[in-house]
């Protein structure tokens, strides 16, 4: 039994600087902003509303633990941007392993192999 996928499609101009509208209709479904990320995979373009760059969320547990590791002052603010740097390719290469997964190019391991048997 295969997946039903709702597809709507429609063709569009590309200008001679290689440049798309993307149609109202799926600009505001998507909440498209003011960029968009774009991915080539395979044969086929991937366009999507672009994540926002935020890690903010994680601020304070990096803060914390370089503060329990004694940065301070100057020293602090450069360790903290530079672990927050690292954020977001680590957050890209776990979405890649599981793209793979997904794929079916990838080893996955379940529930219980992670938490073992309840």
């Amino acid at each position: 039994m295969g997946i039903a996928v709702a597809q709507d499609s429609m063709r569009v101009s590309i200008s001679s600087k290689r440049q798309i509208t993307i149609p109202q209709k799926f600009f505001n479904k998507l909440g498209f902003g003011t960029e968009a990320e774009i991915t080539l995979k395979d044969d086929v373009i991937i366009l999507r509303p672009a994540r926002k760059e935020d890690s903010g969320e994680f601020a304070e547990q990096i803060l914390s633990e370089l503060i329990k590791e004694g940065f301070s002052g100057e020293t602090l603010l450069a360790e903290f941007k530079k672990r927050q740097a690292q954020i977001r390719p680590a957050v890209v290469k776990m979405l890649e392993e599981a793209d793979a997964v997904a794929d079916g190019n990838a080893d996955f391991m379940t529930y219980n192999d992670v938490f073992g048997e309840e």
